[in-house]
């Protein structure tokens, strides 16, 4: 039987933790300079792209693919687990039953658009990341993550707020403003990329 390399496991562990994570804290907007805004989840899924992308880099293709297809387990699980504890009734003399549903209460519109966006999503950037590796400045991790990070990240944003809010409100100056702001935020989310993977190298050396 083939042993699983120990930055494999780790990564596969953290990134289950990472979707699941921000499935949770979409449910706050966050306010950026210029009038702009996310919400809370973005975080969790751009550290899931860094996550991603490190697989890619020390494992190849299949396997970060892999990972993004297992990665709805824990996404599928833990939506269904909180509209399972939405559904049931509350103790007696509990009072926040109207809390936890305007907090965790999204509706089937918002959970499916995050579905398909992170599907469609995650795909495109393990195969733009993985293809790029063999063109002009592919040697360059960051060129390579930047650029399918904000490909992919175009394409997230455009099928989950189409889908979530189309016929809603106007969705154009959402699109933009999420785009600026998921742009500025990749930026942090570089250098842990850099991170993952030399401790990804290092678990996977023999003296580890």
């Amino acid at each position: 039987m083939p042993t699983i390399p120990k930055s494999l496991q780790a990564f596969a562990v953290l990134y289950g933790g990472l979707l699941v994570v921000a499935g949770v804290l979409g449910f706050k907007l966050i306010g950026l300079p210029a009038g702009l805004a996310v919400p809370g989840g973005v975080f969790g899924f751009l550290l899931a792209i860094a996550v991603t992308n490190a697989v890619a880099e020390l494992h190849g293709r299949a396997v970060a693919q892999r990972m993004v297809i297992m990665g709805f387990v824990p996404l599928l699980t833990a939506i269904a687990l909180m509209q399972l504890v939405l559904a049931l009734p509350p103790a007696d003399g509990w009072t926040g039953q109207a809390t936890a549903e305007a907090v965790f209460g999204s509706s089937m519109r918002l959970i499916v658009a995050g579905i398909v966006a992170y599907g469609i999503s995650q795909t495109l950037d393990v195969t733009i990341f993985t293809w790029m590796r063999g063109q002009p400045g592919g040697h360059m991790l960051w060129v390579r993550a930047t650029v399918a990070a904000l490909i992919a990240q175009t394409v997230d944003t455009l099928i989950f707020v189409t889908i979530a809010f189309l016929g809603v409100f106007p969705i154009l100056p959402v699109i933009g403003g999420q785009l600026l702001a998921k742009a500025a935020i990749w930026g942090l989310a570089v250098p842990l990329l850099y991170l993952a993977v030399g401790v990804g190298r290092r678990l996977d050396s023999p003296a580890a």
